[in-house]
Formats: C-alpha cells, sequence, structure tokens
C-alpha cells in the first residue's frame, strides 16, 4: 500500500514541476546571429543561422536548453564583390578557422539561470565548437514578446581556432586578427 500512494505522490510531483516548466523551441527563420570579427585595420561581419534550439524557463529562471548553430550557413555582408566574399566565407569554413566539413555545427548548452529581474537574467552554460567545449555566462534581455537577445564574447584561441592569432604566432604584424570575436544573438520563440 505504501508503494502505490508513494507512486501516486512521485506523479503528482512530476505533474507540478512540469505545468510550471514552460519549454521553448525557437523559430529558426526569424532568429539570427550576427558575427563580428576585428583585425589590424579593420573588421568582417555576417550572419550564421541556427538549425534548432529550445530551452525551459521553470519558476522564473531558465532551467536547461540546447542550440545548434548551422556552421556550413556562415556568411560575410560587407565584402559586396562576389571573388573576395566567397574567398573569405571558404576561408572561415576551412581549417584555418572552424573546420565546417568535419564539424558542422557548434552547440550551446545551457546549465541553469538567476532568476529573470527587470527583463534580464544571467544564463550559463556550455558552449562547444571543433571539438572544445567551454562555460559560458551571458545576460540575456527579454522583450515581453518572445524575443531574447544577448551578445557573446568569444576567444577563439580557446576553441583551437588558431589563423592569425597572436596567441599561437608571433610577428604577424598587420596581418594579425583578434582572438575576440563577438556574436549579437536574437532569439524568436515559436
Amino acid at each position: 500500500m505504501k508503494a502505490k500512494i508513494s507512486s501516486v505522490l512521485l506523479v503528482f510531483i512530476m505533474l507540478a514541476f512540469y505545468s510550471q516548466a514552460q519549454k521553448m523551441h525557437i523559430d529558426t527563420e526569424k532568429s539570427s546571429i550576427h558575427w563580428i570579427g576585428k583585425k589590424v585595420g579593420g573588421q568582417h561581419d555576417g550572419h550564421v543561422k541556427f538549425k534548432e534550439g529550445n530551452f525551459t524557463n521553470y519558476m522564473n529562471s531558465f532551467t536547461n536548453g540546447s542550440f545548434v548553430v548551422d556552421m556550413t550557413t556562415i556568411t560575410c555582408l560587407d565584402l559586396t564583390e562576389k571573388e573576395w566574399n566567397d574567398k573569405l566565407v571558404n576561408h572561415l569554413k576551412s581549417d584555418d578557422f572552424f573546420g565546417v566539413e568535419k564539424y558542422p555545427t557548434a552547440k550551446l548548452e545551457i546549465t541553469g539561470s538567476d532568476k529573470i529581474k527587470d527583463d534580464k537574467v544571467k544564463v550559463k552554460g556550455n558552449l562547444t565548437i571543433k571539438e572544445t567545449t567551454l562555460p559560458v555566462e551571458f545576460t540575456v534581455s527579454l522583450d515581453g514578446g518572445g524575443t531574447y537577445t544577448t551578445t557573446l564574447v568569444i576567444d577563439r584561441s580557446k576553441f583551437d581556432v588558431r589563423y592569425g592569432s597572436k596567441s599561437f604566432f608571433d610577428n604577424l604584424g598587420d596581418k594579425m586578427i583578434y582572438d575576440e570575436f563577438t556574436l549579437e544573438i536574437k532569439i524568436v520563440v515559436k
């Protein structure tokens, strides 16, 4: 009899949890990632697309989630001449940078967050680029209409993206590319 009562109680506890937990799925067509990479004397920027993504909001905090980025969708916005644009995009996809043939996706796993306060929340997670996974923290802003925005600054040298990096090569001069690149992320939920 005690086993039946325990089982019933467990079911009610699980139902209470799931009724308060809200799993959100992103709209990959409306969501966007704008990247900005800087070098000595200039910068380049472009987009890369989400493949899929979701997160769970439970009691006003993000308890978990997973976002997959399709690295094969890298584009460049600032180079208008097709030849130079293609050259940069192909170089970013090459083994010098993100090795897209071998690593076609990057991933962010949410591991938790603070409570949402004043339409902002500090989120913790693990970012995987190539074969390297490292912890990240960032602040997400909520607009109340199903749109979430954040900016991530990532040190590419920590993810074995070495080309033109002063962390790995000396005497680069004006060929140096800064290790940190910026991702301006907008997530729209369905």
